[in-house]
């Protein structure tokens, strides 16, 4: 008792204690899981401009984008494109919002009658769009079936997006002009003429190993353009690969097992617990189904010619008696026997004519309406008649034929080679002789058949071959496995270089890997890498093994380079050129000395070159190529002065003007200036876009996700 009233003097007290203990245990779970905040984070795949892009709703549309590109695109394919749709939407949207451009029902209607016009589905019985007939295929979505009603709204909703897009993008084509000055300015260009004589000495002249750029130049021009040398964040990797290829102990064990189908053996049945006999393929009277039972092949039933057989056996194959064997072989990736069961005289190729007979249910019917008893009838009418007279086979086929490819070319279907029909098509083409006439039925329809000729007729074979595919055994994949397992190991513990040479196994640089990259070079599609590169865990120097189909690939982690401005190395390849050519133009420019284009040319063991009828909208010189800067100096010049040194982009020039020929000019130069507009104004959809997106404020995080 006296621990009970204890208990109840303290009542206050033991409630606060235990709601501090139930806090601090949904406060540790939190921490557990990121907290709230984070879990929200980590249901955000962007942030546009302060608009969050769920994470959910994003994936649902990438899902859809996989299934409409019908498997054509890979899954960062697909992330991609969604991602610039949600973009361009968000930054769009902004614009709208900001402008209050709206778009109206009838606006909305317009447009949807225009994007379905040409569809079927909305058409009356004159192929006319009508807008009742849109109406009712709503309602009957909304009633039945409410995943397509969705699809139906969206596809409002995108048309209406489209349409303010449309108008926001107008407004500004709107002020994008240019004035009569401008226009004359671009025909002067054109029709402007200087004649010129110059000097050249070229960058050429001066080897770049003469020339000495050091990593503190480099870094300087980089800081000084730093807007050209932006980086994303990127990742270097170096890899080796195992491949699970087949052993020699592996190919000579399926040569054994194919070998010992060629004879009778006999087997224990479990079944009886008795021995049985089984024929081999050299006995088998049905060789189609012994191929079908044993071989990693199906049986082909066509004739083959000699050049149709695999080179390194052919010509043994193509002399062997009917029932004859040859094999076991290796062919690609398989072992081989092969068994000869059938010959005969062929021709090489058949030049056939056609009239397709369709019915109702045929993918080649169209709106035909009979049914295929009918189109039987129609066939052999047809048939009757192109026996009797065969000049009407033309004429037949232009008014019955459902293959409008060659319907109006009397249904010739050209020269064909074997195999190259459907079979029953085939088989009468090449079973046949030159006027024969029948019909075939095809998934397509009813063929009547004219054959019109056959060429080189020659021997043909039909060949029965049993194939085994080459494989690495479990015992191979098992060795494998613990020489990758081995080298990675090693290469922990030393240089990743030195244990690959060790081991004669190739290694394969890939540089400059970005966050969104999945392929590879080398190793295909391969996100997984990627992803690994670009954890922040990973150590440089950090080795993982992956599994890839054809066996593994150890990877390790070399450099890594944040988003920013370019190192020097990298850069490099782009600035040093660049700071080499400034180099060479100072040393150039410095030893040009003299008042004559002739003194100078002759003092530099060069001669003076002379171009005419330069202008400046195509400034090409003709000696020197492209020289926009040399060109718009020379038209500065007065007639016959020399020029200072001119460093252009193959060279330092020295140029005198000979002649000036000025365009007569126009009365209005009004076409001129609505071509510079009408330039201007194509350049606006992907202008304006590309300027939004630059200015928005983007945190990007599909790698984490994809």
């Amino acid at each position: 008792m006296a621990v009970l009233n204890k208990i109840r003097q303290r009542s206050v007290f033991l409630i606060v204690i235990i709601a501090l203990a139930l806090f601090s245990f949904v406060l540790a779970d939190l921490i557990r899981n990121g907290g709230a905040i984070s879990q929200k984070a980590e249901n955000t795949i962007a942030t546009i401009n302060g608009k969050e892009i769920d994470r959910t709703d994003f994936a649902r549309k990438v899902e859809l984008a996989s299934r409409s590109f019908g498997g054509g695109a890979s899954s960062i394919q697909a992330v991609n494109y969604v991602w610039n749709q949600e973009l361009r939407e968000t930054v769009f949207e902004e614009q709208f919002e900001e402008l209050d451009i709206r778009v109206g029902e009838d606006q909305v209607n317009e447009l949807l009658e225009e994007s379905l016009a040409n569809n079927p589905t909305f058409q009356n019985e004159a192929g006319v769009f009508d807008k009742a007939k849109m109406q009712e295929y709503v309602a009957n979505v909304k009633a039945t079936s409410p995943q397509a009603y969705q699809q139906w709204l969206d596809f409002e909703a995108s048309v209406s997006k489209g349409a303010r897009e449309q108008t926001y993008l107008n407004m500004i084509k709107a002020g994008v002009g240019s004035t009569l000055k401008e226009g004359e300015l671009v025909y002067k260009m054109e029709n402007d003429n200087v004649d010129i004589k110059y000097v050249q000495l070229p960058f050429s002249g001066i080897e770049d190993a003469e020339v000495n750029v050091t990593d503190t130049e480099i870094q300087a021009y980089i800081k000084e353009n730093a807007d050209q040398y932006q980086s994303e964040a990127t990742r270097n990797i170096q890899y080796v690969l195992f491949n699970e290829i087949a052993s020699e102990e592996d190919v000579s064990q399926v040569k054994t097992d194919v070998a010992a189908l060629l004879n009778d053996r006999v087997e224990f049945n479990k079944a009886t617990e008795t021995n049985d006999s089984v024929v081999g393929f050299k006995n088998t009277k049905n060789a189609e189904e012994f191929v079908n039972q044993n071989s990693a092949i199906k049986f082909d039933d066509s004739f083959k010619f000699k050049k149709d057989l695999p080179s390194t056996v052919a010509d043994t194959l193509y002399n062997i008696e009917i029932g004859g064997v040859y094999g076991p072989y290796k062919d690609g990736d398989f072992i081989k026997i092969s068994k000869v069961i059938a010959q005969k005289q062929m021709a090489d190729s058949v030049k056939a004519n056609h009239i397709l007979v369709s019915w109702e249910g045929l993918g080649t019917a169209g709106d035909t309406k009979r049914t295929k008893e009918d189109a039987k009838k129609l066939a052999d009418s047809i048939i009757a008649l192109t026996r009797a007279d065969k000049t009407r086979f033309s004429d037949l086929a232009a008014e019955f034929s459902a293959d409008n490819s060659n319907k109006d070319k009397g249904g010739d279907l050209g020269y064909f080679t074997p195999g190259r029909m459907v079979p029953a098509f085939n088989d009468y083409c090449f079973e046949n002789k030159v006027g024969d006439q029948g019909i075939v039925e095809t998934q397509f329809g009813y063929h009547v058949i004219s054959i019109e000729d056959q060429k080189n007729e020659q021997k043909a074979i039909k060949v029965a071959t049993v194939a085994q595919k080459i494989e690495p055994s479990e015992k191979t994949i098992n060795a494998i496995f613990t020489e990758t397992t081995k080298f990675q190991i090693s290469a922990k513990d030393k240089d990743f270089e030195e244990v690959s040479k060790e081991a004669e196994l190739a290694v394969r640089p890939v540089n400059s890997i970005k966050e969104l990259d999945e392929t590879i070079p080398g190793l295909g599609a391969r996100r997984a890498i990627v992803q690994w590169a670009f954890n922040e865990e990973s150590k440089i120097g950090e080795i993982k093994r992956f599994d890839i189909p054809e066996g593994y690939a150890v990877v390790q982690l070399t450099a890594k380079a944040n988003k920013g401005l370019m190192n020097v190395e990298d850069a490099s390849l782009t600035i040093k050129p660049i700071l080499i050519k400034e180099k060479k133009a100072e040393i150039l420019k410095n030893k040009i000395s003299g008042s004559t284009l002739d003194a100078i040319a002759q003092k530099q063991g060069q001669t003076v070159k002379v171009a005419s009828a330069v202008n400046m909208k195509t400034p090409t010189i003709s000696g020197a190529g492209t020289e926009p800067k040399v060109v718009g100096a020379a038209f500065a010049l007065e007639l016959g002065k020399i020029s200072a040194p001119i460093i252009g982009n193959n060279g330092v020039y020295v140029v005198e003007v000979t002649k000036k020929t000025p365009a007569s000019g126009l009365d209005t130069y009004m076409s001129y200036a609505s071509q510079v507009a009408k330039t201007q104004a194509g350049a606006v959809n992907t202008k304006v876009f590309e300027a939004l997106k630059e200015a928005a404020e983007i945190e990007d995080k599909r790698s984490k996700f994809y």
